[in-house]
């Protein structure tokens, strides 16, 4: 285990991510999802990890292989087209993830996924978490909309709060 990063995890706490991401922010990304859905057929789930634990920490489990865990216990895999999204921020690591079903991530390239990643990454850099979360959820809804665009009978099968764990 890394012990920088240990610190990192460790003095992370719920009131830092709260701060970050408060319920203004929460109801701005939830808006932004909702919106961006009206323009494509797929789903788009946010999820904010504040830390992780000292057992996932001494794992060594990373932002990615935790991305990965999330996507299956929220259902992100579980959509009629196979082309749900989540996009991932883990704080204590300053690091975003999207994971994309097989559906959609048959079409779009690592490197365009990549560069959602970083786009977010820059503005949280900056302090800017609400306009990177919402930047985010606008750059996975171009991809989504170019590969599933919006039609006939829509349905929302995720939830488009933002779920801060």
């Amino acid at each position: 285990m890394e012990l920088k990063r240990f610190w990192r995890h460790v003095l992370m706490s719920p009131l830092k991510a709260r701060r970050a991401f408060p319920p203004d922010t929460l109801d701005a990304i939830e808006r932004a999802v909702k919106a961006a859905e009206t323009r494509h057929r797929g789903e788009v789930c946010f999820v904010v990890e504040a830390e992780l634990t000292t057992a996932q920490l001494w794992r060594s489990l990373d932002s990615r292989a935790r991305a990965l865990e999330v996507f299956a216990t929220q259902g992100v895999w579980n959509t009629a087209e196979n082309n749900g999204v989540l996009v991932y921020v883990l704080l204590a690591d300053r690091k975003v993830e999207v994971v994309a079903d097989r559906g959609i991530d048959a079409r779009v390239s690592q490197a365009e996924w990549q560069a959602v990643c970083r786009l977010m990454e820059e503005h949280f850099r900056a302090g800017r978490f609400r306009d990177g979360a919402v930047a985010g959820v606008e750059a996975v809804a171009v991809l989504l909309a170019r590969e599933f665009p919006a039609g006939e009978g829509e349905r929302n099968e995720l939830s488009d709060r933002p779920v801060v764990m």
